[in-house]
């Protein structure tokens, strides 16, 4: 077998191969997007927006205390096998929704929806980091999250007119099950990157001789202990925050506003296609210009997106809201990530991923239950508008707080 080497272009079919990969873990997420949320309302007649918001709830729990551990088993079992581990997960999702008689159904589907993504996803971008030079981690996170989003977008939209044209249940899921059945092969085929993870420990750089840490000790430095990363964790556990209720509120509120199921749909998945497209954009740009002026800038430009749609009562504004939204997202999502890989050493690096996945897509179910809360007591308006609050807060604090990351240097 030949000697690895780091760089993207030296291992350019692989990661193709793991790029294409996420676009199928996306794709899971994105058939839920335009249609559960209806689903719960008008199948299942969940009356209360906390009740249909909490399929979200039970996704981001389970996704974020997977994420803590897949680092820590990906170190013990390897990035390949946790890969397909989620992949077999994700096989039963579409399967138990179709078949659901009751809302818990549905949950349950969720929460192994929220495992087969933790696992997935997280190996999809630590395998893409394995493979990449320091100096590509941002354009190598770009691309993960542009695929994974991107399918998010496509499958929003498809299932929204799949609905539209039959019915919101089973017929959208019908595609679920091929696109968990297509990703569970190509993840057959994928080689694993371990000796590319040993490369790079090898390799001198400022941190990379640095031991391992303890699990305690991981989750305390990107927790709260280190500054930058725990300034990474806050920003994002505040963009998923914002994402778990814009999932969650987004059809209602248009649903409500007049908007029907295909129109729901194209606004819901102009938001993901511009978070995804535009970080083929930002993740290389972080590379060049830094981390911080970017998460900060991000933060902001997600908090006035969300206050642009609430003033605004068009089709076409709220089209363009969405890819406002998209923008300030894509700004934040690979360049935080790419952040972890700048300030955690190769010996722990997964493991500080996997924490800051844990508070990034608790986010989520936060999002989800204190949007639902909000919105039973003062409607969903004033829900959408104070969620906002928090990425404009988180901004602040990487402006004050944070620390640029970034240094350009050789192989690490």
């Amino acid at each position: 077998m030949s000697t690895p080497k780091i760089g993207i272009r030296e291992n350019l079919s692989q990661f193709i191969l793991l790029v294409v990969i996420n676009l199928f873990v996306g794709s899971m997420v994105g058939i839920e997007r335009t249609v559960l949320p209806l689903l719960g309302e008008e199948q299942f007649g969940l009356a209360s927006a906390s009740a249909a918001l909490s399929f979200i709830i039970s996704f981001g729990f389970s996704k974020a205390i997977v994420n803590y551990f897949a680092g820590y088993i990906a170190d013990s079992l390897g990035r390949k096998r946790v890969l397909m581990l989620g992949w077999s997960v994700g096989l039963i999702v579409p399967v138990l929704i179709m078949l659901a008689h009751a809302w818990w159904v549905v949950l349950v589907a969720n929460i192994l929806l929220g495992i087969n993504q933790g696992l997935a996803w997280s190996m999809t971008v630590n395998m893409k980091i394995d493979l990449s030079r320091s100096d590509q981690r941002g354009t190598a996170v770009g691309l993960n999250e542009f695929a994974g989003y991107s399918g998010v977008a496509v499958m929003a939209a498809v299932s929204g007119y799949i609905a539209s044209a039959y019915s919101l249940s089973p017929e959208p899921f019908y595609l679920g099950m091929a696109i968990a059945v297509t990703g569970f092969l190509l993840s057959i085929i994928v080689r694993d990157t371990g000796e590319h993870l040993e490369l790079h420990m090898k390799t001198g750089g400022k941190n990379n001789g640095e031991p391992p840490l303890s699990a305690k000790e991981v989750f305390a430095r990107t927790s709260w202990t280190d500054k930058n990363l725990s300034s990474i964790s806050f920003a994002g556990l505040s963009t998923n925050l914002k994402d778990g209720m814009a999932w969650g509120l987004f059809p209602i509120f248009f649903s409500t506003a007049g908007m029907d199921v295909g129109q729901i749909g194209t606004i819901v998945a102009v938001y993901p296609a511009a978070w995804g497209i535009f970080q083929l954009v930002t993740g290389t740009l972080s590379d060049r210009i830094g981390r911080k002026k970017l998460i900060t800038a991000g933060m902001w430009t997600q908090a006035g997106a969300l206050w642009f749609i609430l003033l605004t009562s068009s089709f076409g504004f709220w089209v363009f809201g969405a890819a406002l939204l998209g923008l300030g997202t894509a700004m934040v999502y690979p360049t935080l990530q790419a952040a972890i890989s700048d300030v955690a050493a190769p010996s722990w690096r997964a493991s500080s991923m996997g924490v800051y996945r844990f508070w990034r897509d608790s986010g989520y179910a936060f999002g989800a239950l204190f949007a639902g809360i909000l919105a039973d007591l003062l409607g969903v308006g004033w829900a959408i508008g104070l969620v906002a609050v928090l990425p404009f807060v988180s901004g602040l604090n990487a402006l004050i707080r944070m620390e640029e990351t970034y240094v350009s240097k050789g192989d690490s």
